[in-house]
């Protein structure tokens, strides 16, 4: 809804602390797309920063082959979900060795990435 506001409500970290969350919703384009050899790459490389120790879940897909409907964008090539307990531990994976060896590794195959963080409310 263009120029529509929404309230959105101040909500305390100590209402359940123990149960917020960091996610770390990230997509990737490959350069080559029909390279078999680079996404091999790029999954290996992402289910190597499950090993980042502040990383307490980490989900790779590929798109899902889901009805085709307006809203689903499936052009990407691999998915990363990863969640974090805290904001803190999220700044922390961004320079992680592991991380920084990642992006160096994968970085030259990638043509594109989206990332979406969020904090969860409960």
């Amino acid at each position: 809804m263009p120029g529509a506001a929404f309230a959105i409500p101040q909500l305390s970290n100590t209402t359940h602390p123990a149960k917020r969350k960091i996610s770390h919703h990230v997509f990737f384009w490959l350069k080559n797309p029909d390279s078999t050899e680079d996404l091999k790459k790029l999954i290996a490389g992402v289910k190597s920063l499950g090993k980042i120790e502040v990383v307490k879940e980490l989900i790779v897909g590929i798109p899902a082959k889901t009805e085709k409907r307006e809203v689903i964008d499936n052009s990407y090539a691999v998915s990363e979900l990863m969640f974090f307990e805290r904001l803190e531990d999220q700044k922390e994976y961004q320079v992680h060795a592991i991380h920084k060896k990642f992006v160096e590794e994968c970085g030259p195959l990638i043509s594109k990435v989206h990332v979406y963080d969020s904090e969860s409310l409960s």
